[in-house]
C-alpha cells in the first residue's frame, strides 16, 4: 500500500526525509579536500544540458530565521531548499524549483519548498560551510541515524524519481515497529493518550505510515506491525477482518477499527484519505475527553461520601434515618469502587423517588463502612460478619431494625437493579441479629 523505495505505490516499505535543503548555489571549498569540482559527480551543473521547464513555480524565499527556526521545531515534514546566487539564476534554477514542485507535490502536506538569495543570506550560506558558486547542490537534513539534525548531500541525477528515492532514505523514524506478541492490550488502555496502529503483511514500516507519522507525530502516538493473515489470534482479537488496517485506541482506551482492507490508487489520494481519518478520529476524542472533564468536574462537586463511625452514626444512618445504605470494604481499591458506583446511584432519578409508591418523602443515605475495623457491627447483620467478602452493600432500616444485603456483582448496572428493588419495595428484609453498634 501506497509507495515502494522504487516510488511504485503500495503500502510497502521506503522512507522520507525530514529537511531537504537543495542548494543551487552553494558550492563546498572542494580544494581543502584535494577535489575539484568536476570530479564530483552530481555535485555540478556546469556545462550540462539543462533540460527544457515545462512550468516555472513559484517557490517562497527562505532566510535563516526560517530555517533555523524549522530546524528547532524538527518539522516532521520534508523542507527543500533551493539557494542561489546571481550567477545561478536562469533556466538552471527553474529547473531545479520545477524538480522540487514535482517531488513536493507526490507528498502533499508532507514536503515543503523553499528558496534561498546567497547574496542576501551570506551568514546562512557561511553556516553551512558553503560558498557561493554557479553548481547547484543537493542536501538532505537528516535525522538518520542520529537525534541530532545533520545535512547530507545528494549526488546523484536530478530527476524527480531519484530526488524522491533520496528523500526516502532519510524519513525520521516516528511509527515505533512492534510485534503483536509482545503487544499489551491492557497497557495500551491504560495510557492516557491517543494511539493508532497499522497492521500491514509488510517487513519494513510503509511510506505512507513513515509520513503520516511524521505529520501527526505530536498528536499521535503511532505503532506499526508485520502480520501474515487475518487468521492470526491476535488480528482476530483485535477485531480485523482485512488488511491492511488501522486500529485506533481513545484516551479513554477505548479501540476502534478506523478502516480495514485499506486500497488507494496513488500517495496523494492516500495521504488525504487517512488524514482525514486521522482528523476525524482526534476529533472523537475531543468529545470524550471533554465528556470525562463534565463528569470528574460534577463527581468532584458531588463529593466523597462519609465514612461511617461512631460519631456520625446516629445522623446518617440513626432511627431518623429510614433507609442506610452501606457501602463495606476491606482494601483501598474495594473503597473506591463502591464510592464510584454509590456516588452515581445516588444521583439516579431511582434513588430520588425516595419511596413515592409508599407515600414516604424521607431521602436514603449512602455510606461506607470499613470492615476490617468495624467486624462486630457486621456481626449484627451475619453471624460471619461478612469475613469472605471484599465488598458488599447492606440496606439497613434503623426503625424496622431489619436489613437486606448484596453480595453480586458489583457493577453499575446490577447496583442500581438492586437500590431500585429496594425502593419498589421487591426485595426481603431480614431481622438484624441485634442491634449494630459502631466501635
Amino acid at each position: 500500500m501506497y509507495g515502494d523505495e522504487k516510488g511504485a505505490p503500495g503500502f510497502d516499505a521506503g522512507n522520507l526525509g525530514i529537511m531537504v535543503d537543495i542548494l543551487s548555489s552553494l558550492a563546498v571549498d572542494l580544494d581543502k579536500v584535494g577535489l575539484h569540482q568536476d570530479q564530483v559527480h552530481g555535485s555540478t551543473w556546469e556545462g550540462r544540458e539543462v533540460p527544457r521547464v515545462s512550468h516555472f513555480p513559484s517557490v517562497a524565499l527562505v532566510d535563516l530565521a526560517h530555517l533555523a527556526a524549522m530546524v528547532v521545531d524538527q518539522v516532521p515534514s520534508v523542507l527543500m531548499l533551493t539557494t542561489f546566487s546571481q550567477g545561478s539564476l536562469g533556466v538552471g534554477k527553474q529547473y531545479f524549483e520545477s524538480i522540487m514542485d514535482e517531488v513536493a507535490s507526490l507528498f502533499p502536506g508532507a514536503i515543503k519548498i523553499g528558496s534561498i538569495n546567497c547574496e542576501t543570506e551570506l551568514s546562512l550560506c557561511k553556516e553551512l560551510a558553503a560558498r557561493p558558486g554557479r553548481a547547484p547542490r543537493l542536501f538532505v537534513y537528516s535525522y538518520k541515524g542520529s537525534e541530532k539534525g545533520y545535512l547530507e548531500e545528494y549526488k546523484g541525477d536530478l530527476t524527480a524519481k531519484n530526488v524522491k528515492s533520496f528523500c526516502q532514505d532519510h524519513l525520521r523514524r516516528f511509527s515505533k515497529r512492534i510485534s503483536l506478541k509482545h503487544f499489551d492490550l491492557s497497557s495500551s488502555n491504560a495510557e492516557n493518550h491517543l494511539k493508532v496502529m497499522l497492521l500491514s503483511t509488510k517487513k519494513d514500516t510503509p511510506v505512507i505510515w513513515r509520513v503520516l507519522s511524521g505529520l501527526y507525530h505530536k498528536r499521535f502516538t503511532f505503532y506499526d506491525v508485520e502480520v501474515h493473515d487475518v487468521s492470526d489470534p491476535v488480528v482476530k482479537k483485535l477485531g480485523v477482518d482485512e488488511l491492511p488496517a488501522i486500529i485506533g485506541w481513545l484516551s479513554n482506551g477505548e479501540k476502534h477499527i478506523l478502516k480495514s482492507g485499506i486500497s488507494v490508487k496513488d500517495l496523494k489520494s492516500a495521504i488525504k484519505d487517512l488524514s482525514s481519518i486521522l482528523d476525524n478520529f482526534e476529533k472523537k476524542n475531543k468529545k470524550v475527553a471533554s465528556s470525562q472533564t463534565r463528569e470528574k468536574q460534577r463527581d468532584s462537586k458531588e463529593g466523597q461520601l462519609p465514612l461511617l463511625t461512631a460519631s456520625n452514626f446516629d445522623a446518617l444512618c440513626g432511627d431518623k434515618a429510614p433507609v442506610c445504605t452501606i457501602g463495606a470494604f476491606r482494601s483501598t481499591k474495594a473503597r473506591d469502587k463502591l464510592e464510584s458506583l454509590l456516588s452515581k446511584v445516588s444521583q439516579k432519578s431511582l434513588s430520588r423517588r425516595q419511596y413515592a409508591a409508599s407515600g414516604s418523602r424521607d431521602s436514603v443515605s449512602y455510606v461506607l463502612l470499613d470492615a476490617t475495623k468495624q467486624e462486630s457491627f457486621l456481626g449484627a447483620f451475619d453471624k460471619s460478619g461478612f469475613k469472605s467478602m471484599d465488598n458488599l452493600l447492606v440496606v439497613y432500616k434503623p426503625r424496622k431494625g431489619k436489613f437486606a444485603a448484596f453480595t453480586g456483582d458489583m457493577s453499575i448496572e446490577e447496583v442500581e437493579k438492586f437500590v431500585s428493588a429496594v425502593l419498589n419495595g421487591d426485595v426481603q428484609f431480614t431481622k438484624t441479629r441485634q442491634k449494630p453498634v459502631l466501635k
